[in-house]
């Protein structure tokens, strides 16, 4: 994701802060200092706001070392003023595992708030009258900050597990209703139950909060890309890479001029080409690559290609493509048959193209 700040690696998975964390931070101080704050209760809610996202890491490798229990990884953790994203590789599609990375996430919330249950006096808080509470937790102190955290984790338990899809409680229900139905009904009736979901929390929130409405339009778009997604894999079952790929292609040269891929593109309809020497593979040259360099038609092709690239089999499944899509972030492969020979491509548009005839052919 664009624009943001590299903190390192916790087993394995890279965490990132976007930069728009720094508004939410800017926009706590700003409510403290208007509510008549200080800069100590400044500060002590800035170390809520910095404790309550370790807690958000923590749920997100919750999931994340789970999933790694299945075989599947998971590329980086994002953290976001709306909570944490992790990059999760793909769900599994057997309903007992998605059941338990869905629900590692709130597990860890709910272990976090059982040692802090532990630590902080709860039950001397609760017994507390409301103007005695208001009182208590408007001092700043290490002790207050320890019971907002409890808090804090508690209601991330309660939202995460509410059944809005793709958050949890929706791929935790999504999981239960696969095991009396097929995936791709099971997705389509948590993703309809998770957008009424968004139509309401968008409601909400231009009533009570904003950061809601930014949360109903990820729930909204999100639940309809996945269901969509399902959907285009559940039509391409049983088919390979050689059924969809491209067989007529265009080879480049790497001491071939960027202006000679520049006439191929005017030309035809082709966006990517892959660069062979001696009829091996030794990169490729995207269009934006391309297009970046127009002006400076007469360098060589090998200067701009990416030497770095994933091929893919002739003999994989067409699914295997959507993976590699989600994992390289590329959506042009070079496809090789036997002993590595290249035998065509495959990219996002020529696969678009046989979904929309095979979509043509379940109706009729």
């Amino acid at each position: 994701m664009k624009g943001s700040l590299n903190l390192g690696r916790i087993a394995g998975i890279r965490i990132e802060v976007h930069w728009t964390f720094i508004l939410l931070l800017i926009w706590v101080v700003f409510l403290d200092i208007r509510r008549g704050g200080n800069t100590t209760s400044a500060l002590l809610n800035i170390a809520l706001i910095l404790f309550l996202f370790v807690c958000v890491v923590l749920h997100e490798l919750g999931h994340s070392l789970t999933a790694r229990k299945f075989n599947i990884s998971t590329k980086q953790i994002t953290l976001l003023p709306i909570g944490g994203v992790a990059s999760i590789e793909k769900m599994p599609e057997n309903p007992k595992q998605e059941l338990l990375v869905a629900l590692a996430g709130p597990a860890v919330n709910v272990v976090l708030a059982f040692l802090l249950y532990l630590v902080v006096p709860i039950k001397t808080y609760l017994s507390l009258d409301p103007s005695n509470l208001e009182n208590l937790l408007s001092a700043p102190s290490f002790q207050t900050l320890l019971f907002y955290l409890f808090v804090a984790n508690v209601m991330l338990v309660v939202f995460n597990l509410i059944p809005a899809f793709p958050m949890d409680g929706g791929r935790v229900l999504r999981a239960l209703l696969s095991f009396g139905m097929d995936r791709v009904k099971a997705t389509d009736i948590a993703a309809s139950i998770g957008q009424v979901f968004a139509v309401i929390f968008f409601v909400l929130g231009l009533l009570f909060n904003p950061f809601l409405v930014l949360i109903a339009l990820f729930i909204f778009i999100s639940a309809y890309g996945e269901n969509k997604m399902v959907k285009q894999t559940s039509m391409i079952e049983g088919y390979h890479i050689e059924n969809a790929m491209l067989t007529k292609i265009t080879l480049l040269n790497p001491e071939d001029k960027i202006e000679e891929a520049i006439a191929l593109t005017l030309a035809g309809t082709e966006k990517d080409f892959i660069v062979v020497d001696e009829e091996r593979i030794v990169g490729i040259l995207y269009q934006k690559d391309i297009i970046s360099h127009v002006k400076y038609s007469s360098m060589r092709v090998k200067e701009i290609m990416k030497q770095k690239f994933k091929t893919i089999s002739k003999k994989e499944e067409l699914k295997k493509f959507f993976d590699l899509v989600n994992k390289e972030g590329q959506r042009f492969f070079p496809v090789i048959g036997r002993e590595g020979a290249l035998e065509g491509a495959i990219d996002m548009h020529n696969v678009s193209e046989f979904l929309l005839i095979r979509s043509q052919l379940l109706k009729s």
